[in-house]
Parts: structure tokens; sequence; C-alpha cells
């Protein structure tokens, strides 16, 4: 049901209000007014903050605000999109089809970020799928998610002027707004290499890749974002856990600030319930230990558990939790010295 809340005259304006239905999402809801969910998510989680469970999901039968969309601004965002071979600056939009059709543009909020570069690898890819597992007669597996969070992630971080390299990248996945995500192959690592079979050539490359740009970007503010699935006994629900090098300082206050960020927003929309997430030092997996850029490595829940899997499969959560992870990149990049 969608109505119109009338503003006084002088504005000239009206707001769009829609009833959600059983089933919806921020994502189903914005779509079904026509509208790009990721480019309008934060405005839309913004204008609704108060009528928001979790400060992510909607109750059924409230009434719900919709953003407006001035008019040439749908124009600019229809023609970017058709130009997105490669990534281009629009007036406040930028481009890069790595985010798929539908979302390869991004609008520039802020410069909060400018200047700043980050690297994100998400868990596994290519020949090596991560763990499996079976959901609802279908398999899933944990590369995907990883990836569709990290896509995520990099769009939030673009959008507040930083510069992304996206280090394990797939040309036709794009992001994802489904549950259930279609397991493939043909990741490649940045900027097109294949992948290797053998797990320890996989997490070398990724090393040699990051710590190539790194020393090319010398003397800039370079971090390293490393986005995880978990895969443990089906029994053991985890919450999102941030891990940094034993002697980074500045590693250790990124993965710090992203883990306030998540402490906080679970005071804040889950007040009864206690947040376990830990930043800790585990300087002993590969990534964390042969890197260059300060890092923080994140995992983001148990694929095989029922609790997690909500977590993990919902793409609202999806979206929450890339968007949470970069107010706490915001948080580190403010705040450094």
């Amino acid at each position: 049901m969608v109505g119109l809340i009338g503003l006084p005259l002088a504005s000239q304006t009206s707001v769009k209000t829609v009833i959600a239905e059983r089933g919806d999402g921020i994502y189903s809801i914005l779509r079904k007014q026509g509208m790009n969910p990721v480019r309008h998510y934060g405005h839309f989680v913004d204008l609704n903050q108060d009528n928001l469970r979790d400060s992510i999901h909607l109750y059924e039968g409230r009434e719900y605000i919709i953003p407006q969309v001035p008019v040439d601004t749908v124009a600019i965002e229809e023609s970017t999109i058709k130009k997105a071979s490669e990534i281009k600056e629009v007036s406040h939009i930028l481009n890069d089809d790595i985010f798929g059709k539908e979302y390869a543009s991004t609008e520039i909020k802020s410069n909060k970020l400018q200047g700043a570069i980050y690297y994100l690898i998400s868990g596994h890819g290519g020949p090596d799928p991560g763990a499996i597992e079976k959901y609802e007669d279908k398999i899933i597996a944990e590369d995907e998610y990883a990836y569709d969070i990290t896509l995520r992630l990099a769009k939030e971080l673009i959008s507040h002027g930083a510069k992304t390299y996206i280090i394990i990248r797939d040309s036709n996945d794009g992001i994802r707004d489904q549950r259930l995500l279609e397991i493939d192959r043909d990741e490649v690592a940045y900027p097109n290499e294949d992948i290797p079979l053998n797990q320890l050539m996989r997490l070398k490359q990724r090393v040699d890749v990051v710590n190539k740009l790194y020393l090319e970007n010398a003397g800039k503010y370079q971090r390293l974002l490393v986005t995880h699935v978990d895969s443990r006994s089906k029994g053991q629900n985890i919450d999102v856990f941030f891990y940094h090098h034993e002697k980074s300082k500045n590693g250790k206050r990124l993965a710090e600030s992203i883990h306030e960020t998540f402490l906080n927003k679970y005071r804040q929309y889950q007040p009864n319930r206690n947040y376990e997430g830990t930043f800790a030092d585990r300087s002993g997996l590969y990534l964390v230990k042969n890197t260059l850029p300060a890092m923080a490595y994140i995992e983001v829940g148990n694929i095989k558990n029922k609790k997690d899997q909500k977590r993990i499969l919902d793409p609202d959560n999806r979206q929450a939790l890339a968007k949470w992870i970069s107010e706490g990149v915001l948080l580190d990049f403010e705040t450094r010295d």
C-alpha cells in the first residue's frame, strides 16, 4: 500500500510512504518502488531509523518513508549504468561494472575517506569454494557470501571517497540480493589472474598482489580488509570476530575500531543480547603474517550454524554487516595519528 504525507505548502513536496507487507525487506520494498536498493538503502535507513528492528528489518503492517529521487538523478543513473565497462565519474556518481549491472553506480556521499586506499580480500574463491553446506535442498558455499559482503563493503567505502582494490573478483556475479547464491568457480585475482588450486599458492598469490600494490602506493594511507565466512561445527554459532597482527599498532586500532562499532550497534539495537565477538591478534594466519599494509581479518559467521545462516543468507543482513564494517573503518580513519 502506497500513501503520501503532505508537507507545508512552502516545500511544494510530498513524502511517499508504503506499508510493509509480509516478507518485505528493505531491498524488496525499494525494488517495488522501482528504485535501486543498493544506492538508496542508506537513505531509507536514515529516514526510518526509529521504525526498524535491529536497524535493518521492517515490521509488517507499519508505514515506511520512501526516499525522494530527483528526476535528473534517474537519468544520470540509467546513463551511467550503460557505460559500466570501465570506471567513470559522472557528476557525483562513480561507475564500476564489478558490482553488477543493477548496482554499477555508486553515489559519492562524502569525502571522509579521501586519500585512503583499501585492499579488500574475500575468503576462498576460484577452485576453492570454502566450506559448503546444504540449505533447503540447495548447496551454499562460503566464498559466495564473503564475496557479496566484500562488494557491499567496497561500495560503502567508495561512497565516502576511498579508493578500493577488490583483490578476488568475479566479473559476472555483482552484488546479489538472493538468499541462496549460486556457486561458481570463475573468480580471479586482481587484475585478472587465475587462482591456483594449491592452498598455499592461493594465499601467496593474494599476498603478492597486495604487497605489489602497497609498494606502488608507498607513502599513502593504505589498509587491508579480509572478509571470511567461518566453518565450524553446526552447533557452534559465533559473533563477528576481528583479527590483527600482534606487532601492528595500526592494524590493532583498525580491528578495534570495527569491533567497537559492532559492540555499540548491538547495544543500541539488541540491548538484551550479549555481543561476544572479540578482536585479537592472530599473527599465525598466512595473510595476517605476510601482507604489508595494516589489516583487519574479519570472520562474519559460521556457515554451518542455523543462527549464523540467518545473518549471512539475508541480503539485508549482509548489507548491514558491510555498513557496520565501513563505519568502523571511518572511525579508524578519522582518529588516525
